[in-house]
């Protein structure tokens, strides 16, 4: 389209705003591409070009890049962790010419997402969409900059919902839930970049490749949902993010036939293991138990478990309902706050 601007000027021809399309171009490209290029054309100008300077394990300088999204118009950017960790300042570029300076405001890898800023003002802001909306075979659309090259498009389809990948901060592991799995080609320097749906919201940040070869495998985009709105907000807000811990690990389990008529549900948590010295130790847990109820609320997954798990949690004695050995039983917990 940038070719077609500069031929018409070049002969004279009128010339239209960029993204302003004319009948026969419209004409001249099926649905699905209008689809596309419009969510380009909306998003492309809110997808930074990042570079940071870091030091390597040897102590010598050294550059990285990826992507951000702007999330509003004074400068602040998400992107993932794994982008600026280390890093002590960079800079960010975008496609009408522009570059800043940032600086990180704060970054949790437990969820692989960061929010840096940006020195410049008058920001072209994304929307933020719902990625519990999305649905597997759903177009999608991935801006970034991978290795280098910026404002890079790719299109596809959500293969997946509700996959995780794990993340750690020094001896903390934690589950990602609910990730968003697509089949459009991504490679190293999208990371912090847009995955958006056909209406131009950014529904995810793109944040792995999984597979054979880079572009070829699976890319991964940690959801815009509930929960991390929160997390951008505890980052923009503190710098960082304050998480309760239980000290468990544990899966899904269906529950006994009698359980489950009794309490109108399906499945609990099982424990696999209780860490040493842990909130769950001290407050009895066993490997075995099943927890049904935290404060009340139905927990079935550790996705239920870890949203329960927020700062507010921390410190305050918490009422656990599990099953063991053929009863139901009350526990009282006092949750400290996630170590790292």
């Amino acid at each position: 389209m940038a070719d077609l601007h500069f031929l018409e000027a070049t002969l004279g021809g009128e010339q239209r705003p960029a993204g302003e399309h004319t009948p026969d171009e419209d004409e001249a490209l099926d649905a699905y591409s209008r689809v596309v290029t419009r969510v380009v054309e909306q998003l492309t100008p809110s997808v930074a070009s990042l570079r940071v300077r870091r030091r390597d394990r040897a102590g010598r300088p050294a550059e990285g890049s990826g992507s951000g999204v702007v999330i509003s118009a004074d400068g602040f950017i998400l992107t993932s962790a794994h982008v600026v960790e280390g890093t002590d300042g960079g800079s960010a570029s975008f496609v009408d010419g522009r570059e800043f300076g940032l600086e990180v405001v704060g970054a949790d890898p437990l969820s692989d997402m960061a929010v840096v800023r940006a020195s410049g003002s008058e920001l072209v802001a994304a929307p933020l969409g719902d990625s519990s909306r999305l649905r597997v075979g759903q177009l999608v659309v991935a801006i970034g900059n991978p290795l280098g090259f910026n404002g890079s498009v790719t299109a596809g389809v959500v293969s997946a919902v509700g996959r995780s990948f794990p993340t750690r901060l020094g001896s903390v592991m934690r589950m990602v839930e609910n990730v968003i799995q697509t089949d459009a080609a991504l490679h190293p320097g999208n990371s912090g970049g847009a995955l958006a749906d056909g209406s131009a919201r950014v529904v995810g940040i793109n944040t792995a490749v999984v597979g054979p070869g880079v572009g070829q495998g699976i890319g991964l985009a940690v959801p815009i949902n509930e929960a991390t709105r929160r997390i951008v907000a505890s980052l923009i807000a503190e710098g960082r993010v304050r998480r309760a811990y239980l000290g468990i690990t544990g899966g899904p389990r269906p529950l006994p036939p009698r359980v489950a008529h009794e309490t109108g549900r399906d499945s609990g948590i099982e424990v696999v293991e209780v860490m040493g010295n842990s909130p769950a130790a001290r407050a009895g847990l066993r490997p075995e138990d099943l927890i049904l109820r935290v404060d009340g609320s139905d927990v079935g997954t550790m996705d239920d478990l870890q949203r329960l798990m927020d700062g507010h949690a921390i410190d305050r004695a918490s009422d656990l309902t599990i099953y063991r050995g053929g009863r139901t039983i009350a526990l009282k917990v006092t949750l400290t706050e996630l170590p790292g």
